[in-house]
């Protein structure tokens, strides 16, 4: 690599103070980022992209490295490489928040009325159960359902508007399975609407 830098016509003080110390920065925040995705598709049982992804994380780790010890003296690289680690979880986080994948579960709880809610969660095809409970202020009623992980900005922002005291908890959920029967009754509505239509 110092070869080349020198064909470009850089001198050893910039290549040593600054361009090797920048390429271990960004090498750090590409592998910490894409360490970030991958565990998103690994906990969200996405064997084969994990594992491709697993493979160039490596791969820039085995390269960013390989840049620290050949250079053992050079100071910037000391500062480069933890700095680079600490952007690039930044920069995971960014993504992550990006790519929204997989989904959550939002249990929410309020002593409220809930009909103007549920009856956003049915438009919006969100499978929920609602339960009547009590705690110490007395009857509550009690939301649970799992969704997206990209319709949960327009959820909580509807719950701030129909429910603004409302308390709420989300967690990450591994997997989300539905029963054949919910299935067919899916497929029964699609083709009973597919039978309106023709007949339109």
């Amino acid at each position: 690599m110092d070869e080349f830098f020198r064909t470009l016509g850089l001198s050893e003080t910039v290549f040593s103070l600054f361009v090797l110390p920048a390429l271990i920065f960004l090498a750090r925040v590409a592998e910490v980022s894409t360490n970030t995705i991958r565990i998103i598709y690994m906990l969200g049982g996405r064997r084969s992209m994990a594992t491709i992804l697993g493979f160039f994380e490596a791969l820039i780790w085995l390269i960013a490295i390989r840049q620290v010890f050949q250079h053992i003296d050079n100071w910037p690289s000391y500062i480069a490489y933890p700095g680079g680690f600490a952007a690039g979880i930044y920069v995971g986080m960014i993504i992550e928040d990006r790519i929204a994948y997989g989904k959550v579960i939002v249990r929410i709880i309020t002593p409220k009325e809930v009909n103007a809610l549920l009856k956003y969660l049915h438009q919006s095809r969100i499978r929920f159960t609602k339960v009547s409970a009590s705690g110490a202020d007395g009857n509550e009623n009690l939301i649970f359902t799992v969704l997206k992980r990209e319709k949960l900005p327009d959820l909580i922002q509807t719950l701030a508007s129909l429910l603004p005291t409302a308390f709420y908890t989300i967690e990450t959920v591994k997997t989300a399975k539905e029963n054949e029967a919910m299935h067919t009754r899916e497929r029964l509505r699609f083709f009973t609407w597919l039978r309106g239509v023709a007949r339109n």
